[in-house]
């Protein structure tokens, strides 16, 4: 990787339209998505997050990076392959901050994508590394934590999820 900075990217907010959007495969795997993923890297590193994917940081590519504290995993193109078992797991999300929902979700994972060399790969994931691809992955497709929540959540973050739409309309509007 070349020696140049690593660009500030900025998440997005509940409420922005890039979190609803279904991404657009990656055509091509060059320094500006390389350079992307590093980025990705390093803004979920600053905001303590464990995953991030391409459209909270307003780009709309089906990319992910998630790390557990194994080393980051890079995804161009994942596409979920299997799943086994179920698990329920409270799920924040750096998009939507303050608000965690219980999820439920497979328990183990095989996904195929593509490595950062262009490389095919296919991998099988369990427990929370499945977990967070799987949160990822579901950005990619404009689903966000909030449409697995029950009403009893969704009223108790009410308040929360208005605010960050307020934000987020000042910010663009």
């Amino acid at each position: 990787m070349m020696n140049l900075p690593i660009p500030q990217l900025t998440i997005r907010l509940y409420g922005d339209p890039c979190l609803r959007a279904k991404c657009e495969p990656v055509e091509e795997i060059g320094i500006v998505e390389k350079l992307l993923v590093e980025a990705m890297i390093d803004t979920m590193d600053r905001h303590k997050g464990i995953g991030l994917a391409a459209p909270q940081v307003g780009v709309n590519k089906r990319i992910l990076v998630a790390d557990i504290g194994d080393g980051p995993v890079a995804m161009i193109n994942p596409v979920i392959k299997e799943i086994k078992g179920e698990a329920v797991m409270e799920e924040g999300c750096l998009s939507i901050p303050e608000v965690n929902v219980n999820v439920t979700r497979p328990a183990v994972i095989r996904v195929s994508y593509t490595d950062l060399n262009n490389r095919p790969r296919e991998r099988k994931f369990k427990e929370l590394m499945a977990r967070v691809i799987l949160h990822e992955n579901d950005h990619l497709d404009g689903k966000l934590i909030t449409d697995y929540a029950t009403a009893e959540e969704l009223k108790k973050y009410a308040e929360v999820l208005k605010k960050l739409e307020d934000l987020q309309q000042k910010k663009s509007g």
